[in-house]
């Protein structure tokens, strides 16, 4: 269990490190830059992070807690694809995409998660609200079924 949960964070932090170095391709458009940090609530509820790699595509990746049954720190990193969405102000966009996500816990879990979501880039500041639903298919130490979603708001550095 133990080689199980270092393997984990260590497949996570070379994703992350991989992404941070792809986001310095990343287009504006109509967007005030192209790496957002802030928080997600929810389950999980922590802090998330997005790196745009274009226009239509990003990176996104959260480390939270669990409060679910069993508290526990929940890692996911997602390849997330956007569709605008016509409004009259700001930028509404819909998401979807896949990743990957980990439970650090007594009894850690690794699986996949398909998020869904809507996101708003508010007119003139650098603030952006999301709001976002992922069912997820655990396959380490057992498949399991189950969903993650979440409000959240970040802030583009």
């Amino acid at each position: 269990m133990k080689n199980l949960v270092h393997n984990n964070i260590g497949a996570f932090l070379t994703i992350l490190i991989i992404f941070s170095g792809l986001s310095q391709t990343a287009e504006a458009q109509n967007r005030p830059g192209n790496t957002e940090l802030g928080l997600i609530l929810g389950e999980p509820t922590g802090i998330s992070l997005k790196m745009w790699q274009s226009n239509r595509t990003a990176f996104d990746a959260a480390l939270a807690w669990s409060f679910g049954r069993n508290e526990s720190i929940h890692i996911h990193a997602n390849y997330l694809v956007h569709e605008p969405l016509q409004v009259d102000r700001g930028s509404l966009m819909l998401y979807y995409g896949i990743g990957a996500r980990t439970i650090l816990a007594d009894d850690p879990k690794f699986g996949v998660r398909i998020p869904v979501g809507l996101q708003y880039i508010i007119p003139s500041s650098r603030l952006s609200l999301f709001f976002e639903v992922a069912p997820i298919l655990d396959l380490v130490p057992a498949t399991n079924f189950g969903v993650n979603g979440g409000l959240g708001v970040r802030y583009f550095l």
